[in-house]
């Protein structure tokens, strides 16, 4: 027995098991023997590749591809990138995994040709192989290791699982274990998707340049009704099941370049499941005219990066020329947005913003993958600007900002648009422009959802210097009234106005204020360690003098 009773027994001979049920064929390679003979065809353990499973497979994906050029793509496939930063030689490799091995051949009559050799046919899941070796050796320049599980396809190590037992800590795997592999055995590295680490007990999926903090539990399989369960069970079938592990393979990974180290993003549970029932209302946008759905997925739940796959699967999985239209209502958020896009290669040309309702005019009437742009930019645009069907309007925080002139300008200078909206807070009841608009949710991911996946830090409300009371015992029921209301008349406006101009006066009083601002800044000041805080108040005129006061407050104490 290779291992403790408990790791070999209860966690590794389970998670073979259920890769056996995927239809992964499977080895144990504890005993593997080596060279041309061997049990796998390596001809050492240096080798990561799986070279009679990698040439069989090409061949069989390129039956019209020469013999010349399949020896040509496993040489590219296999040569050795240890000069190369490591997150930089897996972006290589998985570059070539996802659309294939360029190799130039020459012809006949002196000229060069370029010859794509499809690695994984992801359009056929069934036609690719895939295989499971358990206990398998790797030597590196000095030290040598043995993986737990390696899942290939087509002979390439995308899987990495490292196992602990029960009553050992999960963080153990990555801070012992995997930390030591990625630095003595990085070749097996260059290929991986995605590495998984598990003690029975606790399950998580992350990449090779993901820290442990971001290593995430992953508690869905089919759909976002399932109840969320953290398994190694739940974490295999959800992501390594053939037709799943192909989807995030294509579709669900980016590279993130800011100009310091490469960062690999693998998609959460909530933005696959998320993005792909968009991907299924797409599928039917004749059928839903155009009203693709509203995503409610909470803030800092990574929205933009939804936002991201699922323009990039629309364009690489659905025939046509679409544009999307990215629409914010804050140049802060534009700007964010268009940089995430930037800085993981889904925006290719110089500029793509509206800079006017000129501007935006024109690209609009041009040929463009993505176009960002401020609602406001539609002031000007009160005509038809485009009638084609292929452009996807993008709307982030949609509600706030699709009742007036600019929304209904949109619309008109977009007839045949599909439009989407993306939002981190809940529509309001009432809200049923936005819905006839976008339609009603295709993927909710809410504020407790994510707090339970520590993906949103939970809110704590501490009542504080309570300065006023309110004689009003049914406020909270008005309130609510009001709220359930949202849209309201010139009436109801007229009628809010004078209910509640009382309370409004005695809450924005200013020495209310002065006492509000004292209390923020000696909190702050002698809680023992930095942070950030948000400071909400009920219109933008008090935002502006607490912002004041809190600076003027702040000063005080400095000078003391």
């Amino acid at each position: 027995m290779n291992k403790t009773f408990t790791e070999d027994s209860l966690i590794e001979q389970p998670a073979i098991e259920l890769f056996k049920s995927l239809g992964y064929a499977y080895q144990d390679c504890y005993n593997e023997t080596f060279g041309e003979s061997g049990s796998l065809g390596r001809e050492t353990s240096t080798d990561v590749v799986l070279i009679p499973r990698l040439k069989q497979s090409l061949i069989s994906l390129n039956p019209s591809v020469s013999s010349e050029a399949i020896n040509l793509a496993i040489e590219e496939l296999t040569r050795d990138r240890s000069v190369l930063n490591p997150a930089n030689a897996n972006r290589e490799v998985y570059k070539m995994l996802r659309d294939g091995v360029k190799i130039p051949i020459k012809k006949e009559n002196g000229s060069e040709e370029i010859e794509t050799i499809k690695v994984i046919d992801f359009k056929n899941p069934e036609k690719n192989d895939l295989f499971l070796a358990s206990q398998f050796w790797i030597t590196g320049e000095m030290y040598k290791r043995r993986a737990d599980l390696v899942g290939f396809v087509n002979g390439l190590p995308l899987i990495f699982i490292e196992l602990k037992a029960v009553h050992k800590k999960l963080e153990n795997a990555y801070k012992n274990n995997l930390t030591d592999y990625k630095d003595t055995i990085p070749q097996i590295f260059w290929y991986n998707a995605f590495i998984i680490l598990s003690n029975g007990a606790e399950s998580r999926i992350g990449t090779i340049t993901a820290d442990y903090e971001h290593f995430n539990a992953w508690k869905k399989i089919n759909s976002e009704g399932e109840e969320g369960i953290v398994s190694i069970e739940t974490i295999i079938k959800g992501t390594c099941e053939k037709c799943r592990l192909l989807d995030i393979l294509e579709n669900f990974i980016l590279y993130q370049d800011t100009g310091g180290a490469l960062n690999k993003i693998l998609a959460k549970y909530h933005q696959y499941l998320g993005v792909n029932n968009v991907i299924e209302s797409f599928r039917s946008i004749k059928e839903n005219q155009g009203r693709l759905g509203v995503f409610w997925h909470t803030q800092g739940s990574g929205k933009s990066f939804s936002m991201i796959f699922f323009s990039q699967k629309i364009l690489r999985k659905f025939e046509g020329d679409y544009t999307f239209l990215i629409v914010t209502d804050r140049k802060e958020l534009d700007e964010q947005i268009y940089r995430n896009f930037l800085n993981v290669g889904a925006v290719t040309e110089q500029e793509v913003h509206a800079e006017s309702g000129d501007h935006l005019r024109q690209l609009l009437t041009e040929n463009h993958r993505n176009v960002f742009t401020l609602i406001h930019k539609f002031g000007d645009i009160r005509e038809s600007v485009s009638d084609r069907s292929d452009i996807i309007v993008i709307t982030d925080e949609a509600h706030r900002t699709q009742y007036d002139l600019l929304a209904l300008n949109m619309r008109t200078a977009l007839l045949n648009a599909a439009f989407i909206a993306f939002t981190g807070t809940p529509l309001m009841v009432g809200e049923e422009l936005t819905k006839k608009t976008f339609g009603d949710y295709i993927s909710i991911y809410n504020f407790k959802q994510s707090v339970d996946d520590k993906a949103t830090v939970p809110l704590y409300y501490e009542n504080r210097i309570p300065e006023v009371q309110l004689k009003n015992e049914g406020l909270n029921e008005d309130l609510e009234n009001i709220i359930e209301e949202a849209l309201l008349d010139d009436r109801q406006e007229e009628k809010l106005q004078r209910e509640f101009a009382r309370e409004y006066h005695i809450i924005t009083r200013d020495d209310r204020l002065e006492k509000i601002a004292e209390d923020i800044v000696a909190h702050f000041v002698s809680r023992g360690y930095q942070g950030k805080a948000m400071v909400v108040s009920v219109d933008k005129p008090t935002a502006v003098k607490m912002y004041a006061k809190c600076r003027n407050t702040g000063s005080s104490i400095l000078k003391n």
